[in-house]
């Protein structure tokens, strides 16, 4: 059964994360600032767009792989998504 990955966007930086072909990760800004998650493919894959402090952004990986991302504002923000 597919399931959901939160991560809370904290301390300018991103985990690693694992999960399966089918989950979902969530994304919560819980800094006071903005910040975006977006993949490092071209074009990207998923891009959150600016979240404001408390908003949230869900991404559906389907298929196996590392998905590296980052954030657009704070470019030191960088985590990555093995789907396997």
């Amino acid at each position: 059964m597919a399931q959901t990955h939160q991560i809370d966007i904290t301390g300018f930086a991103y985990p690693n994360t694992a999960i399966a072909p089918g989950d979902t990760v969530r994304w919560t800004n819980k800094m006071g600032m903005n910040h975006t998650v977006t993949s490092d493919s071209n074009p990207p894959l998923f891009d959150s767009g600016n979240l404001a402090p408390n908003q949230s952004f869900s991404h559906t990986f389907g298929t196996a792989g590392s998905f590296l991302y980052h954030c657009n504002i704070h470019r030191q923000m960088r985590g990555t998504v093995s789907v396997g």
